[in-house]
């Protein structure tokens, strides 16, 4: 009896053994506070792709919490992006004419650094991250597009960010 009274609040300790409380940064990202986003660059032919990419990143980092966006004057990283590739491809084809699409897919590539604010040169991450969507093909081809970009830069700025706030 005197044994299984022991027993059980060693079993409750145990029980949590896996979880830690506070920060669950990556180690090179413990002196970051504060990050900040300028207007990434563009090496695609969509024009203004790099305005909703950015904006994007940005509120991905504001829905974490993880870190704040501030100013580059007042941040400790400086995220740089370059929007790398945008591609689209048929998911699905009309029943009578294959070569006539219904269902598009869309995949956005964004290259990252995350540079130290204080030494530009000292790169504190870098990677790649992608994010996709898919649409209707309607009648407006270009509007179906351009409506679908911004949900595929979503997912391509929630992978960065829980690259930088998770480690993965």
């Amino acid at each position: 009896m005197k044994f299984s009274i022991l027993l059980a609040p060693v079993l409750l300790l145990v029980s949590c053994a896996g979880y830690q409380l506070g920060e669950t940064k990556p180690r090179s990202m413990a002196r970051v506070k504060t990050i900040a986003v300028p207007m990434f660059s563009n090496s695609t032919l969509f024009p203004r792709a790099e305005a909703v990419a950015t904006s994007a990143v940005a509120a991905a980092f504001v829905q974490d919490g993880t870190y704040r966006v501030a100013k580059s004057d007042n941040a400790d990283a400086i995220l740089k992006g370059n929007i790398r590739r945008i591609t689209y491809k048929n998911l699905r084809g009309s029943r009578f004419d294959v070569f006539r699409p219904e269902d598009l897919g869309n995949t956005v590539s964004i290259d990252w650094e995350l540079l130290d604010a204080k030494d530009p040169t000292k790169v504190l991450a870098s990677g790649r991250s992608e994010g996709r969507s898919e649409f209707f093909a309607s009648s407006n081809l270009q509007t179906a597009r351009n409506n679908a970009l911004p949900d595929a830069f979503q997912g391509a700025g929630t992978a960065l960010v829980a690259r930088l706030a998770d480690g993965y």
